[in-house]
């Protein structure tokens, strides 16, 4: 597939993207674009999360650490759906009851201003360096299988991604993003079960006897207990999970945002618990991808692709995809899978992120009316500038697999979030509101200082995702120390 093939691919797909946007966006109201009106069937914001919830990330980055972790992942997978357990009937229903549009204004509400902020900023730090990672991902793909043919930069590679995304979310916001989430994770699922189809089909093999063969076994093991002190044991692994998708879903205004748009909390809740289960399924459809795609490699000799001369695993699904004569159809597949994975998430981003930065920053609903449409419209490119920046930067300064990458920064970006909304949800106590902010730093200095600690100073203590929950853990105590007495007022 020549990369004049893979533009006209990419241009046909963004054509029906922006037929969708056309026909959702011709409010172009703050409403929809903020809320989508909240009348989205629950079942269609459910089969759209599974595409916003993978990304590009799970898409080519899990697969390719395969090969360094088997298929450890799926432990962190069963935290996931635990995860979404708490968030369906326990965060859910504080939202829906206090009818937000930015769940932030939650810690307003329960604590004050500076709590607010606090939350929001850590919000708005997590969602900027999450969309950027996957961005990243997709734009190196473009750029090595697509536009170094053309010696364009990587610049004007991520530029131009950027703003395909703002063109078909400008006017109708969230609303439009239901809709194009659902077709973005069809293409997605299409693409990872003909890549398998057809890869097995080149090795010679039904998909029983992929799943009997003995090279698969090389790679499909699940658990880890046999050393608690390695980064990968289970209880880390799960718990890890559980806290990751607490903050990255039910404490993150991008998950969140999608679910408000239910016309009930009922129908919500039901979107939650039908998409969890999906989603394991979906993972570990993932996973039998990524062995399959390292047994190919391996039988038909194909390396590693290289990044800055450093062997990248992320590309190797790409790699076999375009490069390595099979069917023109995975090609296709692939390139659409890629895509709608990349964009289903990066596009929801934006909006959320500029939702946040309007509601939580500007306070829009305290401005004029002629003027909250105009300041959402300014928000938006703002944001999209921004994103353009943080991916150009990444392409310098990251040395690891993406997904190892995006999960640990979550481990310092929402412990804060944590914290604070499991001290509003568990306690009955104010807070001293002015001094939030020290304590929000104070847990993020302490779990960057954990982190880099050697494992010999920890007696062979590895650190993992538990760090995440520990952030949380520290704040809740911070919380507590700063916590008003009786007399302080309520």
């Amino acid at each position: 597939m020549t990369a004049s093939h893979i533009l006209l691919l990419i241009a046909g797909y963004f054509l029906l993207l922006f037929t969708i946007s056309y026909f959702t966006g011709k409010n172009d109201s703050n409403s929809d674009f903020f809320k989508a009106g909240k009348q989205s069937p629950w079942y269609l914001v459910a089969f759209g999360m599974i595409g916003a919830s993978l990304s590009g990330v799970t898409f080519i980055s899990v697969p390719g650490w395969v090969a360094d972790s088997q298929f450890s992942y799926m432990q962190v997978v069963f935290g996931y759906l635990v995860g979404y357990f708490v968030v369906a009937f326990i965060l859910m229903p504080i939202y829906y009851r206090l009818n937000v549009t930015s769940i932030y204004e939650y810690l307003q509400q329960r604590f004050g201003n500076i709590s607010y902020k606090v939350g929001a900023i850590s919000f708005f730090i997590s969602r900027v360096l999450g969309a950027a990672f996957r961005l990243f991902l997709v734009a190196i793909v473009l750029q090595q299988f697509v536009f170094d043919a053309w010696n364009i930069p990587f610049e004007i590679t991520v530029t131009l991604s950027i703003l395909l995304i703002w063109i078909y979310t400008y006017k109708g916001g969230i609303k439009t993003i239901v809709w194009t989430d659902t077709l973005q994770t069809l293409f997605m699922l299409l693409a990872v079960g003909l890549s398998i189809y057809f890869i097995n089909d080149k090795i010679g093999w039904s998909f029983s006897e992929f799943l009997a063969s003995s090279e698969l076994q090389e790679y499909n093991q699940i658990l880890f207990v046999d050393n608690f002190y390695a980064k990968g044991h289970f209880i880390k692994s799960f718990f890890g999970g559980m806290f990751i998708t607490i903050c990255m879903t039910g404490l993150d205004q991008d998950m969140m945002q999608k679910n408000l748009t239910c016309k009930s909390l009922k129908d919500a809740q039901k979107n939650m618990i039908s998409f969890s289960i999906i989603l394991v399924v979906v993972n570990f459809i993932f996973l039998l991808l990524g062995a399959l795609l390292f047994i190919y490699a391996s039988k038909f000799n194909i390396a590693i692709p290289l990044m800055d001369g450093k062997p990248k695993t992320d590309l190797l699904f790409p790699e076999i995809a375009l490069n390595s004569g099979l069917d023109i159809t995975i090609s296709i597949t692939f390139m659409l899978g890629l895509i709608a994975a990349a964009y289903s998430s990066a596009d929801s981003a934006l909006t959320s992120l500029t939702t946040s930065f309007c509601i939580d920053f500007l306070h829009i609903e305290n401005k004029t009316t002629e003027n909250q449409k105009r300041i959402r419209k300014i928000t938006h490119v703002a944001m999209s500038l921004l994103l353009i920046v943080v991916v150009i930067i990444f392409k310098h300064v990251l040395d690891r697999n993406v997904i190892d990458n995006l999960l640990t920064v979550a481990t310092y970006t929402y412990g804060p979030l944590l914290g604070l909304f499991m001290f509003g949800i568990f306690t009955k106590y104010q807070v001293k509101d002015n001094l939030v902010w020290i304590v929000a730093l104070v847990s993020v200095l302490t779990i960057y200082i954990m982190a880099n600690l050697p494992a010999e100073f920890l007696n062979g203590y590895k650190i993992g995702y538990e760090l995440l929950p520990v952030n949380g853990l520290i704040t809740f105590a911070g919380l507590w120390l700063i916590r008003k007495k009786p007399d302080e007022g309520s």
